[in-house]
């Protein structure tokens, strides 16, 4: 009898263990060792990571305080933090809401997140209350349910660099027009990426409302991770960045400096002006020792 309490209180201690992060980043959490009707408060304080939540029961209230890298300006606060979220595969038990000043607002419904991964963003400006609160929805059977998703967040310094708003609550209006000379320049210092290169394809998905450009590279600037690769053994950098479809993007000859930022391992299109402009609008703020950064020209 005292082994088999002991076995319990093993894994009643390992179910209460899993309701902490230990990074700081990421949590991972069952609903089995919650009360019943209880809200569970969470708080992660990384710019990125994820939530597991498994056999969904009660609520969780999901605080995010992001250390977030100052603006290129100096200040230390963005003018807005932007989130986003991306569903797993098997997003199951539990629907999402925006806790905004006290007031909620359904980001991602269970239904919704079923038929394929979701990503919804929502930004707040610095002295906004928010939160994610997650409820849980009512099953018979909850052995397979598991919540999970992904976050990411950013500060806008400049709202022209801000993620894609392909979901709820994002300002995209100014989106898919041509950046002035100021915003490339910018967008050259500051970009996850900068790759100078042709456009091979454009494909369009209707679904998700989005255009994938494939871009041939001729040089590489500059890279967060890997997301262009040679292709064969002396073969040319190839890769894909994403934009939106209504920003109707079509394929054309010429050589493109493709600047952008990664969201959710994906790159996303901020400006891409034809190179030989790029090369003009450089030498003119060299000149006038206005360029905000030094870029190796060819």
């Amino acid at each position: 009898m005292s082994l088999a309490l002991g076995l319990l209180g093993l894994v009643l201690l390992h179910i209460a263990l899993c309701n902490y992060s230990e990074d700081q980043c990421s949590w991972r959490g069952s609903g089995l060792s919650q009360e019943s009707g209880s809200v569970e408060q969470i708080s992660l304080h990384c710019a990125e990571g994820s939530l597991e939540w498994l056999y969904p029961a009660g609520a969780l209230r999901l605080s995010l305080f992001p250390r977030l890298p100052t603006g290129t300006t100096g200040r230390e606060n963005p003018r807005r933090v932007t989130a986003c979220i991306k569903s797993s595969n098997s997003f199951r038990g539990a629907q999402i809401y925006l806790e905004r000043d006290g007031v909620l607002e359904l980001l991602l419904s269970e239904a919704d997140a079923t038929l394929q991964p979701k990503v919804r963003c929502f930004s707040w400006l610095p002295k906004e209350k928010v939160a994610l609160f997650l409820q849980s929805t009512l099953h018979q059977d909850i052995s397979r349910r598991i919540a999970a998703f992904r976050y990411e967040l950013r500060g806008d310094w400049n709202s022209r660099f801000s993620w894609p708003s392909r979901n709820l609550s994002m300002e995209d209006a100014g989106s898919c027009r041509p950046c002035n000379n100021t915003e490339i320049l910018m967008a050259v210092c500051t970009s996850d990426f900068v790759i100078r290169g042709n456009i091979r394809t454009v494909s369009n998905e209707m679904e998700s409302q989005e255009s994938i450009i494939s871009v041939s590279a001729t040089r590489i600037h500059r890279q967060k991770f890997a997301l262009f690769q040679p292709v064969g053994k002396y073969g040319k950098s190839t890769g894909s960045i994403r934009t939106l479809l209504r920003c109707g993007v079509k394929p054309g000859p010429g050589s493109f400096l493709f600047t952008g930022w990664l969201h959710f391992g994906e790159a996303w299109l901020s400006c891409a002006p034809r190179y030989k402009d790029f090369r003009h609008i450089y030498e003119g703020a060299r000149q006038a020792h206005e360029n905000p950064c030094e870029v190796s020209l060819d």
